[in-house]
């Protein structure tokens, strides 16, 4: 799946424009790495995203195209996260 859907359906972003703009704005690493909108993401893989000057840090545990909001939270394990990240995403 795109970086960009998944974010989007995984929640972690709300909008999937604002996801592929954050992507192509080099805020999101995927593995280490600076990631593209298009990069495919599987289970296992580490993003980290910059929002401002806050950091996010998630490991991706399952990759599904269509999930209800509450079970938008098992597709990923939150490795590191800013408290007030946590209130955005709600």
């Amino acid at each position: 799946m795109r970086l960009d859907k998944y974010l989007k359906v995984s929640r972690i972003i709300k909008r999937r424009t604002v996801a592929n703009d954050a992507c192509s704005g080099g805020r999101v690493n995927l593995n280490g790495r600076t990631a593209k909108p298009g990069a495919d993401v599987k289970a296992g893989d580490v993003l980290e995203i910059r929002f401002g000057n806050r950091i996010g840090k998630y490991r991706i545990l399952d990759v599904k195209e269509t999930v209800s909001k509450e079970g938008a939270a098992e597709l990923y394990e939150v490795l590191e996260e800013d408290d007030s990240i946590k209130a955005e995403r709600g």
